[in-house]
């Protein structure tokens, strides 16, 4: 991925924004008074952030998630047994490790590919196994995520809240009312790629695979059409 490290932090900003009880500012601000004892902030130093999908983007959100002092365990398709961790994890399962991880997980962060396996993952049910309080942050696709179950776990104080750089087709029309006018969601569209440096990654990686191709070198990320990405 091209743009690893902004996305990656994006993500921790939407950690920090949940945990550090952010959400209420806006809340006082509206009512013109401030809730001292609403705030209720978290440290993040020692808490377990659980990456969904860790991949280019998710080692980079582990890996700042480590400096910050969180525990940090993953999930991927396919790990390869022996294999080295990435950087600041401690853990790294398969599909089938998800909803273990969950149960321990203060933060959550969906990094991984939109793929027939991966649409709704976050159903009613992995909503139910995540710990009660946790932080989701969503930089991947809308369509992992089942939206209503989404709203009534944020209804049901399960969530300590929600952040979205992306929603069910966020290209035809704006996020739903119940998730936009929660305070315990923050929306923003699809922006977590963009930063103040011009890194030009997409282009970098373009152009050393033409060169590789002409050289008859083999390319960098290659579409397996069978897993979809």
């Amino acid at each position: 991925m091209a743009n690893s490290l902004p996305i990656a932090e994006y993500a921790v900003a939407g950690i920090l924004h949940f945990a550090m009880g952010f959400q209420r500012a806006a809340i006082d601000r509206e009512a013109g008074a401030f809730d001292h004892r609403a705030y209720l902030p978290l440290l993040v130093q020692g808490k377990t952030a659980c990456v969904v999908g860790a991949g280019g983007i998710g080692s980079e959100v582990g890996r700042l998630c480590s400096a910050l002092g969180m525990r940090v365990v993953g999930t991927r398709r396919q790990p390869l047994p022996g294999a080295p961790l990435p950087q600041g994890f401690s853990a790294i399962g398969g599909t089938e490790a998800l909803d273990r991880f969950l149960l321990d997980s203060d933060f959550v962060v969906i990094c991984c590919q939109w793929t027939p396996e991966t649409t709704r993952l976050f159903n009613k049910d992995r909503f139910a196994a995540m710990k009660k309080g946790s932080v989701l942050v969503n930089v991947a696709r809308g369509e992992i995520i089942d939206e209503d179950a989404l709203i009534d776990a944020l209804q049901r104080d399960h969530l300590r809240g929600a952040a979205l750089d992306v929603y069910v087709g966020e290209f035809e029309h704006p996020p739903r009312r119940e998730l936009w006018s929660n305070p315990r969601v923050l929306i923003t569209p699809h922006i977590s790629s963009i930063s103040d440096e011009e890194r030009h990654g997409a282009i970098d990686i373009f152009c050393d695979n033409l060169r590789a191709y002409l050289d008859g070198r083999p390319l960098r990320n290659i579409i397996d059409w069978q897993r979809g990405y």
